[in-house]
């Protein structure tokens, strides 16, 4: 297959677990304590409940963002949420994605929006899966046990097409341990090509501290990239909090700043100086804001870094050149600064499919007609994503 001449790798193309992933994959041992998925009016409606009924990974007060019931007691709330469920893009999204819901988002499905979107080959991020480890200082074996259902479950996922489909394994921050030990068994077992991390800090530790440190090790000999993924919604706090009453703000600062906050300590921090053969991306969150942070990042090396980056030997602005990947959105204008900035080997390409900010089914053409050149697109949509996760997959015919 190719798209208008193209091959097409999605960097990050999401899928939408069933709601009772968990109840079923989970060990015997956890079962009686999995997240379940809401189903509701929303065919994309992303919530998960504790066992009890408790919110799993979002703020109840933000439930007018989601679907809830009315609330009586706060009705500039209600006023809100019946504002945004007449919106335009929430509307789209649920004629769009209807029949996709109806038919329980299968691979069967998956297969089909590759199809539309003339997508070759996926690398397959999580949806409700995001918000699964984002409550603050869980039980670390539990939430070990939650990532290996999760990622069991996506190696049955991707057994429609293997040839098509690619996980991204999903690691417990609350234990490296045992974030080491399920990258390995993803990686040899599973035949996986990446893990991926939420950005957003809930166990105290940030990225560049030892704690660490053995996973980046372990990435390394793996040969296995640390995609970076980020949510507008967490069980912890991130930056968007400053805009719990209304989503469209929230969203706006949530993704990229938060990545943001992962680039300063794996670069200017000193994990890719120590760990040189780390790969890692950071996916949906733009990549117009590259050239201010990187330029930031090396004038503060330049004032501080000889007592505070002692483990770095060239800018930071180096090593996210030679080590890390971002990516870009379909009709993101902007990044033709970034690639001249940056260049044009660095930047990945992703539909995004099927979350509510998606361009689905149109992603792909909109990329196309972005004022960027011919071999710019070809490796946005193609060869840096191969060189990303080291995948040399021939284009399906």
């Amino acid at each position: 297959m190719a798209k208008n001449g193209f091959k097409v790798m999605d960097s990050d193309m999401h899928i939408m677990e069933p709601p009772d992933l968990w109840e079923r994959y989970l060990e015997p041992e956890f079962r009686s304590r999995a997240p379940r998925g809401l189903i509701t009016e929303n065919v994309r409606d992303l919530r998960m409940v504790q066992s009890d009924g408790a919110p799993w990974g979002f703020d109840p007060s933000q439930a007018l963002l989601v679907g809830d019931d009315p609330d009586p007691e706060n009705p500039d709330k209600q006023h809100h949420k019946n504002m945004l469920f007449r919106g335009q893009n929430y509307e789209r999204n649920q004629k769009t994605y209807r029949s996709h819901s109806e038919r329980g988002w299968s691979p069967e499905v998956q297969i089909e929006a590759m199809d539309a979107e003339g997508i070759d080959v996926a690398v397959l991020f999580p949806s409700r899966g995001l918000m699964a480890l984002t409550l603050p200082n869980m039980e670390p074996r539990f939430a070990a046990a939650l990532a290996r259902a999760y990622n069991n479950w996506l190696y049955d996922f991707c057994q429609a097409d293997p040839g098509r489909l690619y996980g991204a394994a999903m690691l417990s921050p609350f234990d490296v341990g045992s974030a080491v030990e399920e990258a390995d068994r993803c990686a040899k077992d599973l035949g996986f090509v990446s893990v991926f991390m939420r950005a957003n800090i809930v166990n105290g530790h940030n990225w560049h501290e030892p704690y660490y440190e053995p996973l980046w090790s372990a990435l390394e000999d793996l040969d296995l990239p640390l995609g970076w993924h980020e949510a507008s919604t967490s069980g912890s706090s991130q930056t968007a909090d400053n805009f719990t009453d209304n989503f469209m703000l929230r969203r706006l600062y949530a993704q990229p700043v938060e990545q943001m906050l992962a680039v300063g300590p794996m670069c200017l921090g000193g994990v890719l100086a120590r760990h040189p053969k780390l790969r890692t991306a950071f996916l949906e969150a733009n990549c117009s804001w590259v050239p201010w942070l990187l330029w930031r990042m090396d004038e503060g090396w330049e004032r501080e870094g000889d007592i505070l980056a002692p483990d770095l030997t060239e800018p930071p602005s180096a090593y996210f050149r030679r080590q890390c990947w971002v990516s870009v959105e379909p009709d993101e204008e902007p990044a033709r600064y970034a690639i001249d900035f940056l260049g044009n080997d660095k930047i990945v390409y992703s539909t995004d499919y099927p979350h509510g900010d998606s361009k689905y089914p149109l992603a792909t053409e909109q990329l196309l007609k972005l004022d960027i050149t011919e071999e710019d697109k070809r490796k946005i949509l193609w060869d840096n994503c191969a060189s990303l996760y080291r995948l040399e997959v021939p284009a399906r015919t």
